[in-house]
């Protein structure tokens, strides 16, 4: 039994296995806690295998997780399915449509013709089972990357995602959350990686809207960026590096997926990220930073890299022994703080 929680340490669930949530979130329903997310479990590098499948755990204390198993199975008869366990499936997101009675969960596909698309699928109960409605779905006619979903109070829904390589958009969902309006709006545009946004998770507090971005630099970390907003759409002000006691600029070797307030806690917001690479926290991020740039910008002028044979590829990662890094914000004025600790307890606030 945890009883705390221990950032960048090896978390396993109430069977003592690892826990395989990653890129995930968390959402609470009726005095329960779910967190799901990609199942790493046989991605060990060694073969072609991406993903095994959408996992989720349940939880009343955010410390002891027990496993409810694959509500989003691997397709392993069909190869071209984007949940084939060889598809580079990423970042689950479910929101609950009042209007509907649905769970609708979106998946980043990222295709084999170097464009990424979207699965979506519905479910009448947040454990599935689940039946896909969408497949290659290109929003707004884009290639969409990572993002995340919220919904409002009076149920309207909101999708931010990274339009590939270049700006974030926010785009209105339609009633039944499975598609976009056609309306949405641009932010933080950049010419190339690394400093293009990913990443995106969104969360309101005291009436402001925040967006936590990450660079752009695959599994390896890069710094975070903290920017707010009075409305769903922005305009955005960036507000800086909410990781500024972290010398190695990689987000404390981590990049967060997803951000929630606490149940019954006045001002808990936890930030949940994954450690992709624990096995290689000495790589740096200046010198991993250059080779993207160096394959993005047309004009780079620095020290040719290899970025492939010095860093590795992202492709023949073990994630399956990436590890969790949860971190409550410290909150100065409107600006967010991640101060890294060893250790703390839920219990520690109000």
């Amino acid at each position: 039994m945890y009883n705390s929680i221990k950032p960048g340490q090896i978390w396993l669930d109430t069977e003592g296995k690892r826990i395989q949530a990653h890129g995930g979130s968390v959402m609470y329903l009726d005095g329960t806690y779910y967190w799901y997310g990609e199942n790493k479990e046989k991605t060990t590098g060694k073969d072609n295998i991406w993903h095994w499948g959408v996992r989720c755990y349940t939880s009343k204390d955010l410390y002891n997780w027990e496993d409810k198993g694959l509500i989003i199975p691997p397709e392993t008869a069909d190869p071209d399915s984007s949940l084939h366990p060889t598809s580079m499936m990423d970042r689950p997101h479910i929101i609950y449509n009042k209007g509907t009675g649905k769970f609708v969960c979106w998946l980043k596909i990222m295709n084999k013709d170097g464009t990424q698309s979207e699965t979506i699928l519905t479910a009448d109960h947040i454990l599935g089972p689940y039946k896909k409605v969408r497949e290659g779905f290109r929003p707004l006619n884009m290639s969409a990357g990572d993002f995340d979903l919220a919904v409002a109070p009076d149920g309207k829904a909101y999708y931010y995602f990274e339009r590939v390589h270049s700006e974030t958009i926010c785009a209105d969902l339609t009633e039944d959350y499975t598609d976009v309006t056609g309306y949405y709006t641009t932010h933080f545009p950049n010419k190339y990686p690394p400093f293009v946004r990913e990443a995106t998770s969104h969360f309101v507090r005291k009436g402001k809207h925040y967006l936590i971005t990450s660079g752009t630099s695959g599994y390896l970390p890069n710094p975070s960026e903290v920017a707010i907003a009075d409305t769903w759409h922005g305009p955005y002000k960036v507000l800086g590096n909410p990781h500024p006691q972290d010398e190695s600029h990689t987000s404390y070797y981590s990049q967060i997926s997803c951000v929630f307030k606490v149940e019954g806690k006045k001002d808990l917001y936890i930030a949940m990220a994954d450690r992709w690479v624990p096995d290689h926290m000495d790589y740096k991020y200046e010198e991993y930073a250059k080779g993207f740039e160096q394959i993005f910008n047309e004009d780079y002028e620095g020290p040719a890299i290899d970025l492939a044979k010095k860093f590795g590829d992202d492709s023949k990662r073990n994630t399956s022994i990436a590890d969790y890094v949860w971190l409550p914000f410290r909150f100065e004025g409107e600006m967010a703080y991640l101060d890294w600790k060893d250790e703390w307890k839920i219990e520690e606030f109000k």
